[in-house]
């Protein structure tokens, strides 16, 4: 029966709690969605990179709930809608009916940006909570380029490649979201917890990428956007944060919460100090 794969990688995972089938429900599709992506032919074009990417191939212990892809070269004409139709098949496949509906842009952007939402009834996927599950898709149509990629794979709903960001180059993303996003009402756990996990894992920064990033979105040149200059705002950025607000954003995302006992000010102060460049 198709719906048995979905179940099948569904039972991976250990649930014990709401949060935990709505967190693991939620990387089964996006795992679905990669397959028909695949199928498409979409990663001759597009590498994926950002957290749900961290998570599925390199082993981070949080899961995410967005999918983020960057064009391997800039192309304006680049529609993501001609890869609709594979992912809805490959969730049919498996006994699913998706929805996937553009976002409307409110002002003019370079993202190409869908919603992907689970047409199945609540019951038909075991759920014990009637919230709907929402994936956000998007492309990044002009992306700041020197960037490496690799061909990383994954084995369900079947075997297949994914084309992903090197860690050195998700790494310089991340720090790039942590400098420069805005924060409005929320901060943003979920990157502090990320930039834990490179420094914990002594991953290499590509900081030449990260100067890249910042000249081509924030207009910053190069010769005003040093190591040095980057880690003083790195600090900066530290100290007007407030940590508990980061601890209560990415915690229902976490299996131990009881990991971010020693976060502090001052504990990510020092992992500043740690982080190496690559050479």
């Amino acid at each position: 029966m198709p719906n048995s794969l979905f179940q099948n990688m569904l039972v991976r995972y250990p649930i014990a709690t709401k949060d935990d089938l709505n967190n693991a429900t939620h990387e089964v599709m996006q795992q679905i969605a990669l397959a028909g992506l695949y199928r498409g032919g979409f990663f001759e074009k597009v590498a994926f990179y950002g957290g749900t990417c961290l998570r599925i191939f390199y082993g981070l212990q949080r899961f995410s709930e967005d999918m983020d892809f960057s064009l391997l070269q800039a192309d304006e004409k680049f529609a993501l809608e001609n890869y609709f139709d594979a992912i809805v098949a490959e969730f049919r496949a498996l006994g699913r009916e998706v929805l996937i509906t553009r976002k409307e842009k409110k002002t003019q952007t370079h993202v190409e940006s869908a919603f992907l939402k689970d047409n199945t009834e609540v019951f038909q996927l075991a759920f014990s909570t009637e919230k709907q599950i929402k994936i956000k898709i998007e492309v990044d149509t002009q992306p700041p380029l020197g960037f490496a990629s690799e061909q990383k794979l994954l084995l369900m709903p079947f075997s297949f490649w994914v084309r992903c960001y090197s860690l050195s180059d998700l790494y310089a993303g991340k720090m790039h979201a942590l400098l420069f996003r805005n924060w409005k009402s929320r901060v943003k756990g979920r990157d502090w917890y990320d930039f834990e996990w490179y420094v914990r894992n002594n991953t290499p920064l590509n900081f030449s990428h990260l100067q890249q990033i910042t000249k081509q979105i924030n207009g910053l040149p190069e010769n005003e956007f040093s190591f040095d200059i980057f880690k003083e705002m790195l600090k900066e950025r530290i100290s007007q944060t407030s940590i508990e607000a980061v601890k209560n954003d990415v915690c229902p995302f976490l299996k131990n919460p009881q990991e971010m006992d020693i976060w502090s000010t001052d504990y990510f102060l020092q992992l500043v100090d740690m982080i190496h460049k690559q050479c």
